[in-house]
């Protein structure tokens, strides 16, 4: 648990998690919702949140084939609570 606490103080943590459950899923889309997040920091975001499994890591066959993330059960009641604090924030 001191660990996810730990990674949930990072910078830009909550926003990936709150820009995941808005509906990114590919790389791009999660820079496109983090304006100012560079792409290691975002990597070692994404690569922290799935050895937390908050997120899940998919390989997606295709042409080419990409990389998706979504979030996991514990990720998506994770989410609940971000978006309910941003929420009060805003009252």
């Amino acid at each position: 648990m001191r660990a996810t606490a730990t990674l949930l103080e990072r910078r830009w943590t909550l926003a990936t998690i709150y820009a995941c459950a808005s509906g990114a899923s590919r790389f791009n889309e999660f820079r496109q919702s983090l304006p100012g997040v560079s792409p290691t920091t975002l990597s070692e975001r994404l690569e922290q949140l799935e050895a937390a499994r908050i997120v899940e890591r998919r390989l997606v066959p295709g042409r080419p084939p990409h990389t998706e993330y979504v979030l996991t059960r514990h990720g998506k009641q994770l989410s609940r609570a971000v978006a309910g604090l941003l929420e009060k924030g805003t009252r």
